[in-house]
């Protein structure tokens, strides 16, 4: 009975297991009658049902389902989703994201809407979700940081809205800029702190520092240091130099980094044996040599070792071998630190330029640059014309940043040139002043646009207004007249001049000049000119000198001149290097009633003397001579002031000793010696102080008699100045003091310039 009993409920108990296996059975692998999409505002049903990879009438699989869980979330439409079973049914409920009604910025001052909305994914009409979120609040402080604001925090706000819509604002804080505190070098011993910090862009934050980032954090700016550094030490003959780490850390307070450098600076070496070494026909390599800037036994510079091959690669196109190849072989000898330098020069690669990309320029027309490219689309590329071409562009003074590079064109044998160019403001308002040891005020406006609607066109309006001076001028200059390399200007002037108390008469002038100019050759320059001019002396009392009431009344001058210029230097604005030359000539007598023949020229020279230390010497003259007449007090030259430092214009020469007018002359000459050097911290204002001599003279007027002081004596003055390339456009201030003298010159003691441009 007892067995009977066991083997009735054992015989239940499998009845019921297999009954709930079998139902666990059709609850797991059952068919998916329908899929009923619950709490969709926006997305259709279909369109969910789309994203999850199931559908009705497919077997249930938990695998499955979980899959399309996560497709579902990962569309970042919803914000929450669950699947779950309702008997054959396979039921999704969503929670959707909501949409962005409006974005906004809160906060921002130095950065404006406009950049920080081209940073930022989110857009109104985009759905919201909170990765899309952190993700662009990244992005913003990438901005800032960018700009040196590593201080700034970005808060995101979210306002509700019906309908499933939110507005996002970003409510920034932007901080102060993150400056430097500090500049450490660790491992220098050759030279000081003081002096690699001159070095690098990088600077410490310092009150003067106002107009300029250099001493905010920037991570770029770092790595231009470190190549800074490099390039300093290899110029020096540290030839084994390397940076071996450049580590910013940001304060607690995150308003300021400490930026330490840690060098390895090396041995110090010098050049061993230089040499040339071709394998092109015809080619003497020793003829070659003229052109190194490295010599045996000085000091290793690698700075030097780039301009041999530049001015090697010059050559070598001037001498007809457009593609050539010149690397330098090094030989180290580590024992006696000296490196042996052999330029090898091979055939290169038959490359030509693809095409030339121009960038950058917003105002500046493409002709403007292409037209001082020393190559053309075509062209066999070569490096020094590249060069050429760039320094023609940087001489253009349109722009700030001029840089050049190439790419790889479409095939092997082609390249593409690329400029990039950052333009500057090429409107000018200037003004000038003169202040004299008697007291004497001169001021003069001009304005000018040098780049006239993009076009390179130069047109100029000077005012000037004073006690002694009303002058208006009105100039244009087309760069290249019917687009050929000439150029072609125009004149028109007025001058009432009061020389009451220079030379006791009233001037007025008033003409026209026409002018051309064209390149001879690449450095030579050639320019013609006609003037118009009518001169009338009045307003001239008993008590001027009896030389210039000569003179009293009309006078017209018809004159053609010309002029030669041969200029090699390395900028035309602030030269480093090379000379410039200049004669000229122009004879009055074809019409009017002035006759005369005036030779001018002049001469400068500019030469690095130390690092960061310029001279230059320079020597200019003149002489005229009238053509069966004597030359006019008017048509005479006149020295001192900005010609003659040290004296007061038209303060040297010959004067009236009865009345002290001066009247001009008819030959002079100055030499001017100059030294132009850096002022410390004052460097990076661009600041540069200078000391000069004068040394020169004004002499023979074609006029005699007793109260006539004349001497052919040499005048000598010295002294110092400041040149401020400012915001406000360049200021010049000069002190200058006559050491060498005559009893009846006039002395000027400071004499300044200013000018501002737009």
């Amino acid at each position: 009975m007892l067995r009977s009993l066991r083997l009735g409920l054992a015989a239940v108990l499998l009845i019921v297991g297999a009954a709930a296996q079998g139902a666990k059975a059709q609850s797991g692998s059952g068919v998916i009658s329908e899929i009923r999409v619950e709490g969709n505002q926006r997305i259709e049903a279909d369109t969910v049902r789309s994203y999850m990879g199931l559908a009705p009438g497919e077997a249930y699989d938990p695998a499955r389902a979980d899959r399309a869980l996560k497709a579902l979330f990962a569309t970042g439409l919803f914000a929450d989703v669950s699947v779950r079973q309702q008997g054959a049914a396979l039921v999704v409920s969503v929670v959707e994201n909501p949409i962005i009604n409006r974005l906004a910025f809160e906060g921002n001052r130095r950065i404006g809407d406009d950049v920080l909305e081209q940073e930022v994914q989110l857009r109104p009409r985009v759905v919201y979700t909170r990765s899309r979120v952190q993700a662009d609040v990244q992005r913003l402080l990438q901005v800032y940081r960018r700009s040196g604001r590593f201080a700034a925090t970005v808060e995101p706000k979210v306002i509700q809205l019906p309908q499933n819509r939110v507005d996002l604002v970003f409510e920034i804080s932007e901080g102060p800029l993150t400056g430097i505190r500090r500049i450490d070098f660790i491992g220098n011993e050759a030279f000081s702190d003081d002096r690699l910090k001159r070095a690098v862009i990088t600077k410490e934050t310092r009150w003067y520092r106002f107009l300029t980032s250099d001493d905010s954090y920037d991570p770029d700016r770092l790595t231009l240091d470190r190549e800074l550094l490099r390039k300093f030490y290899l110029e020096r003959g540290y030839a084994d130099f390397r940076v071996v780490s450049a580590v910013a850390e940001l304060t607690q307070d995150r308003d300021s980094f400490f930026i330490t450098f840690t060098v390895d600076e090396g041995e110090i070496y010098s050049f061993g044996e230089v040499s040339v070494t071709s394998t092109l026909r015809n080619l003497d390599p020793e003829t070659l040599r003229v052109y190194l800037k490295t010599a045996e036994s000085e000091t290793y510079n690698a700075e030097q070792i780039e301009d041999s091959i530049e001015d090697l690669t010059f050559a070598l196109g001037e001498l007809g071998y457009a593609f050539v190849d010149v690397r330098p072989r090094i030989d180290r000898d580590r024992e006696n630190r000296r490196i042996a330098v052999t330029y090898d020069i091979n055939e290169g690669p038959r490359v030509y330029v693809e095409r030339i990309n121009i960038t950058g320029n917003v105002r500046t027309l493409d002709e403007v640059v292409r037209r001082e490219f020393r190559l053309v689309e075509g062209d066999a590329f070569n490096t020094a014309k590249l060069r050429r071409s760039r320094q023609r562009i940087r001489g253009l003074g349109f722009f700030d940043k001029v840089e050049v590079t190439q790419d790889q064109g479409t095939a092997p044998d082609r390249v593409i040139v690329n400029v990039d160019v950052q333009e500057r403001s090429t409107g000018e308002l200037s003004f000038g002043a003169g202040v004299s040891s008697s007291e004497s005020v001169i001021g003069d406006v001009s304005i000018r646009e040098r780049n006239l609607l993009g076009k390179g066109q130069d047109l100029r309006a000077s005012v000037s207004v004073s006690a002694r001076r009303q002058q208006l001028d009105l100039s244009f200059t087309e760069p290249y007249f019917l687009d050929r390399n000439l150029a072609a200007g125009v004149d028109v002037f007025n001058i009432e001049r009061d020389q009451q108390d220079r030379s006791s008469f009233d001037e007025e002038s008033t003409g026209l000049r026409l002018r051309s100019g064209f390149p001879i050759t690449e450095n030579l320059r050639q320019s013609v000119r006609y003037t118009l001019r009518r001169d009338d002396i009045s307003d001239i009392d008993d008590d001027t000198s009896q030389f210039i009431r000569l003179d009293e009344g009309e006078a017209t001058t018809s004159a053609g001149g010309y002029d030669f210029t041969y200029d090699v230097r390395d900028d035309r604005f602030e030269p480093n290097n090379g000379y410039i030359i200049r004669f000229g000539q122009e004879f009055a007598g074809v019409g009017g009633s002035i006759r005369y023949i005036q030779t001018t020229g002049g001469w400068a020279y500019y030469y690095p003397i130390f690092e960061e230390l310029v001279g230059s010497i320079s020597l200019k003259g003149g002489h005229i001579e009238g053509l069966g007449e004597d030359i006019r007090v008017t048509n005479r030259f006149f020295l001192g002031g900005e010609s003659f430092r040290g004296f007061e214009a038209g303060g040297v020469g010959p004067r009236d000793d009865e009345t002290n007018d001066s009247i001009g002359g008819n030959v002079f000459y100055v030499a001017t010696g100059e030294l132009r050097f850096p002022l410390g911290f004052a460097e990076e204002l661009g600041i540069l102080g200078r000391i000069f001599t004068e040394v020169g003279t004004l002499t023979d007027p074609d006029v005699s008699g007793p109260a006539l002081l004349d001497t052919k004596s040499s005048r000598v003055s010295a002294g110092f100045g400041l040149s401020w390339r400012s915001p406000f456009g360049p200021i010049r201030v000069d002190i200058a003091q006559p050491i060498v003298k005559e009893d009846f010159d006039e002395e000027e003691l400071f004499r300044f310039s200013f000018g501002t441009r737009f």
